[in-house]
């Protein structure tokens, strides 16, 4: 929790929790994040759904090889580190009791941030009416509880396609685990590709080759920190003019550094061979350098509109020429795209920004099915933070700042960490089957949500 948020550390006292309550003020909580050990829930997780609830069967022993302690009904006493309820075995509107039947009483015994995980079939392939509503209802309840969730609770839907129930676990885990703090109200589809379970799973991306750009500060140096944590080999890339953070950073994962400027046309070539070169290949690319220019559309020139679509959205589409070439990235490679939440609901004065968020999107749903791409096995998926607590955010005049805080469920900004984590959950060949995601990393904003 960042440790300018002096409202959170206010309403974390015992006299701030009395005032808060008694004028009906939010009244966040300090998030369960990751720790090196951590049990993957801090309490029973009960299970149950409808039918003969086919993922649970594929799910149940991984779960609890993870250390998931799985029950069958809500504990009298215990409180309920997280749910998860198989509601893939749906073929009416009606089915849907089964959910409410089991969620229901659940939500009552919850602990301190909690997970709700639904498991679903993706409604996309189902032709008739009644399977398809009752599939697509999923993500409205879905949704919906989150926002009723306090505590720091969260709620995410998982979508299976049939044969895929296996793969869903590795997105189960990470939805169950507190690598997950402030992922709420999203939806994880789950397709083709077989997993690959880490032989060490404190260090899922061990032997692997990741690049991160704009990596000196920030969100980018997070994200390569995280990604070392993991295993990976880092090359972290940033504009010469940041050359002394990008060496700490590139010093401090134990990677190596590489200054260049992501709009030159030979950007994509020049790090590549960096890769090859120094690491003998690559296995990861994270396109994390942005740039914001915010004008009202009406005062914006065509030199603020083009800087920020050239860094943010061209850039990316020249590099990937290299990148995603047959001698580029590995096969089973995976390519996680930094988007933003103004790319999904727009934002006052970021029509450039907004614009090239946007564009971002589209690049996912293009690569995802990309024929070439997916017979190599290389998956291609998108986060999208919402309000993360960096130093760009914490120069925003205090009543906005305070506002982007509030206006989600978990009523506090996102860490830094936060986005690394879910690019990290990318980035891990246990995800071969996940492909065209979009996430958003914003506490279930409600702007856009």
């Amino acid at each position: 929790m960042a440790h300018s948020d002096a409202y959170t550390a206010f309403v974390s006292t015992g006299a701030g929790t009395r005032i808060a309550g008694a004028l009906g003020l939010p009244q966040p909580v300090a998030l369960r994040r990751h720790e090196a050990g951590r049990s993957l829930v801090d309490g029973p997780v009960l299970v149950g759904g409808h039918g003969d609830m086919p993922a649970l069967l594929a799910l149940r022993a991984g779960l609890e090889r993870a250390g998931a302690p799985l029950v069958d009904d809500v504990p009298a006493e215990d409180r309920l580190g997280g749910v998860v309820v198989d509601m893939t075995a749906v073929t009416t509107p009606a089915d849907l009791e089964s959910l409410r039947a089991t969620l229901g009483p659940a939500l009552r015994r919850l602990g301190r941030c909690a997970r709700v995980v639904v498991v679903g079939l993706d409604p996309a392939g189902a032709t008739a009416p009644a399977v398809r509503a009752a599939r697509r209802a999923l993500e409205g309840i879905t949704r919906s509880v989150a926002k009723e969730l306090r505590g720091g609770a969260t709620a995410n839907l998982v979508l299976l396609t049939p044969g895929s129930e296996p793969a869903g676990l590795g997105t189960v885990e990470f939805l169950l685990s507190a690598r997950s703090a402030y992922v709420d109200a999203q939806v994880f589809r789950v397709g083709e590709g077989v997993p690959t379970l880490p032989a060490d799973p404190a260090r899922p991306l061990a032997a692997k080759v990741a690049v991160v750009t704009g990596a000196a500060q920030g969100i980018g140096a997070e994200i390569a920190r995280v990604l070392a944590r993991d295993g990976a080999t880092l090359v972290c890339v940033d504009v010469p003019t940041a050359g002394s953070a990008l060496a700490a950073v590139a010093n401090e994962v134990v990677g190596t550094a590489l200054q260049v400027d992501v709009t030159a046309s030979d950007a994509g070539r020049r790090i590549l061979d960096h890769a090859r070169t120094r690491h003998g290949g690559l296995d990861v690319v994270v396109h994390n350098a942005g740039i914001t220019r915010d004008k009202l559309l009406a005062n914006t020139d065509a030199d603020r509109w083009h800087a920020v679509l050239d860094v943010n959205l061209l850039s990316i589409l020249r590099m990937n020429e290299a990148f995603l070439d047959q001698d580029g990235v590995r096969d089973g490679g995976h390519l996680v795209l930094v988007s933003s939440i103004a790319g999904i609901a727009g934002n006052r004065g970021q029509s450039n920004y907004a614009a090239s968020k946007a564009g971002v999107l589209g690049l996912v749903d293009a690569y995802a099915t990309d024929e070439l791409l997916r017979r190599r096995g290389i998956t291609v998926n998108a986060v999208a933070p919402g309000f993360i607590e960096t130093a760009m955010t914490a120069r925003i005049p205090l009543a906005t700042r305070e506002l982007g805080r509030r206006l989600n469920s978990l009523s506090q900004g996102g860490l830094p960490v936060d986005v690394a984590e879910t690019i990290a959950h990318f980035a891990s060949d246990r995800q071969a089957a996940v492909s065209g995601n979009v996430v958003r990393v914003c506490g279930q904003s409600l702007i856009g949500a």
